[in-house]
């Protein structure tokens, strides 16, 4: 009996990650396809098409080079924000998944823990296809651009962690996620340095770029893709405001869902 304690408290993080692979696998197909068509979309789309209306490039780089690291930090961002919602939500309310796990030997630590294990992968797993299409096409200049990858996973947690612990407190979901569709996701994505310099939006929208995570993620993944210039406390910033927003997310989600779980 204590060694199963034991094995429940060393790895019931994973238990709750490998529980959500398998549920994953009702439509692994969508995974596996989104993370191919969306990147070839978005390159075809913007850093192709676009490019040949922008053909002296933007800050010394080819369009395709300086928009490349910006999209994939938008799809990851916008994926983890996606898994901050309704999968939350669902969890609590109509599935009851997170209750039946709470039910076990598994702590609101290890759920949360697990949840997140499981979800850092996705992202990596969809984050690697992308940068590969980046290398494909020609989109990245420097040995460091892999770093891209790790860069998204932060910047993603950086939306869910926060997002997430709003979603375990709220029992009805009457519009909200849609207004912070329309009110938050819609704009970070538009004001965030995406497509082209933050410095040429109007100066009294540059602040939703400076709280946005995206333009702090992108702004790293240029520095690592292909040697954006920016002064070094800059960069440093860069990382510790997404670090900050995925820890202190972090810890706010697994109060929310300690609270709901014994509430």
């Amino acid at each position: 009996m204590s060694m199963s304690n034991d094995r429940w408290r060393r790895w019931g993080w994973w238990y709750v990650a490998e529980t959500r692979f398998r549920e994953m696998t009702a439509y692994v197909s969508y995974v596996v396809t989104s993370s191919f068509g969306n990147p070839l979309i978005y390159l075809l789309a913007l850093g192709v098409g676009l490019a040949n209306l922008v053909p002296q490039g933007i800050e010394g780089v080819p369009y395709l080079i300086y928009v490349g690291p910006a999209l994939l930090m938008s799809t990851i961002l916008t994926i983890g924000a996606e898994e901050a919602m309704f999968p939350v939500l669902g969890g609590f309310k109509w599935q009851k998944v997170f209750f039946a796990m709470g039910a076990s030997p598994l702590s609101p630590g290890q759920i949360v823990a697990g949840f997140c294990t499981h979800l850092a992968i996705r992202f990596a797993f969809t984050a690697a296809i992308f940068y590969g299409m980046l290398v494909v096409f020609g989109a990245v200049q420097l040995g460091t651009a892999w770093l891209m990858i790790p860069v998204s996973v932060l910047g993603a947690f950086a939306i869910l962690t926060p997002l997430a612990s709003y979603s375990a407190r709220i029992y009805d979901e009457v519009g909200q996620f849609a207004l912070i569709q329309r009110l938050v996701i819609m704009p970070m994505f538009l004001f965030s340095g995406t497509f082209f310099p933050l410095s040429q939006v109007p100066d009294w929208l540059e602040w939703v770029g400076w709280l946005s995570p995206l333009w702090h993620a992108s702004s790293l993944a240029r520095v690592v893709s292909y040697g954006m210039v920016e002064p070094i406390w800059l960069t440093i910033g860069h990382l510790a405001y997404l670090a900050l927003l995925a820890v202190g997310g972090f810890v706010l989600m697994r109060r929310s869902f300690e609270k709901r779980l014994t509430a």
